[in-house]
């Protein structure tokens, strides 16, 4: 599975893309599982508009895209953008 994250915006206005491949990783079921909670969407009764200098984000997994923004992050967004951009090239 491909997962890419795309993050822009913040006060800076910098994009910053990462990668990661979970083919063949040892977590590649606890990824796949983080996925799929990250292309349900943010919490229910949530604003759908960011707030300014915030960060926007482009979840892909396998072709399936979501598109997010800060605060109104579900918690596994959180987790799959923080572990992508960490681990991702």
């Amino acid at each position: 599975m491909r997962i890419q994250v795309v993050r822009t915006g913040g006060f800076a206005g910098i994009e910053r893309r990462a990668e990661v491949d979970t083919s063949g990783l040892p977590d590649e079921a606890e990824w796949k599982a983080l996925a799929q909670l990250a292309l349900r969407g943010g919490p229910p009764g949530a604003p759908a508009d960011g707030v300014r200098d915030g960060f926007s984000y482009r979840i892909t997994v396998d072709g399936r895209t979501a598109l997010c923004q800060d605060p109104s992050l579900s918690q596994a967004q959180r987790e799959l953008i923080s572990r992508v951009l960490k681990e991702g090239a």
